[in-house]
């Protein structure tokens, strides 16, 4: 089986750039996609609704006001039930596969273990993806045809981003379910920043981004119940002048998650957060950078 994903016309990612990046930052948006291709979805036992339990749900065009104003975007076609980039690119559930995996693969993380690996077992819900067993070449050969070229084209940016600049900037963009079945914390808060608990961008970005999200009126934490995942914390490099940041959106802030409907404050959500992009790419050089040097070459 292939990926689904071969033609011009069908690409798995694709970059929305301005005219001229005007500011070092980029957009990253890994779990939007929303192209269940009929390749994939002939292993699915689940419902065309249910398998995208597990979607970012439009986070892409939440954030897209950032093209214009200068910042390139990074954007997965695919689902994250098919494959998800926010995870090492070999983290992998051996009862899920034909064949015995490689030596090298990661059958141990945390992610593994709930479901939710490079390859993922369960959508949010806890709902199994598939029928039984799928084709371990087919799962290798997601990784090496979109994962890999996915984390290469993220990489290329933020390189020529810090080449142009002098630093980079990625935030992750990302949605939670508005609340977690079982949890005792009950309704998440509206926005969730994820830094890695200050190891993988400036403090003073993560408290700019904190604040002036407060200042539109929302609740927001940092790191829990999200610190960022792989994404961010492989990125993140901020004594290099290298700075990523997730940003989790409660879903219920912006659609009805019963029906995978827009609500009716979808474009003021997506205005505030144009107001959000506008007010951290016109932070000075120093704060951004919390005034530290960076690491000798």
């Amino acid at each position: 089986m292939t990926t689904g994903f071969e033609t011009p016309s069908n690409p798995p990612f694709e970059v929305y750039g301005p005219a001229v990046q005007r500011v070092p930052f980029v957009l990253n948006s890994p779990h939007s996609g929303r192209n269940y291709t009929s390749a994939f979805m002939s292993n699915v036992q689940l419902s065309d609704f249910a398998i995208r339990k597990s979607e970012d749900f439009l986070v892409d065009e939440l954030f897209g006001s950032g093209v214009a104003i200068g910042l390139p975007m990074l954007v997965a076609n695919f689902p994250r039930a098919f494959l998800d980039v926010n995870r090492e690119p070999y983290e992998l559930d051996p009862k899920m596969f034909d064949s015995q995996l490689p030596d090298y693969v990661n059958t141990q993380s945390v992610r593994v273990s709930t479901g939710l690996g490079t390859i993922a077992k369960i959508v949010a819900d806890r709902e199994e993806i598939y029928h039984g067993p799928i084709s371990l070449n087919d799962a290798l050969e997601r990784i090496e045809d979109i994962y890999k070229p996915y984390h290469a084209c993220l990489r290329r940016l933020l390189a020529q981003t810090h080449v142009r600049f002098g630093y980079a900037v990625l935030i992750d963009c990302h949605s939670m379910p508005s609340a977690h079945h079982g949890s005792p914390y009950g309704l998440r808060p509206d926005f969730v920043i994820g830094d890695r608990f200050g190891s993988s961008c400036s403090e003073e970005l993560t408290l700019c981004l904190r604040d002036n999200l407060k200042a539109l009126g929302y609740k927001v934490v940092l790191n829990k119940p999200y610190a960022g995942g792989f994404i961010t914390q492989h990125y993140g490099r901020p004594d290099n002048g290298l700075h990523a940041v997730q940003i989790e959106i409660n879903r219920g802030l912006y659609m009805d998650e019963n029906s995978m409907q827009k609500s009716e404050n979808f474009e003021k959500l997506a205005d505030d957060i144009r107001q959000l992009l506008n007010i951290v790419v016109s932070m000075p050089e120093a704060a951004m950078l919390g005034n530290r040097p960076l690491a000798a070459e």
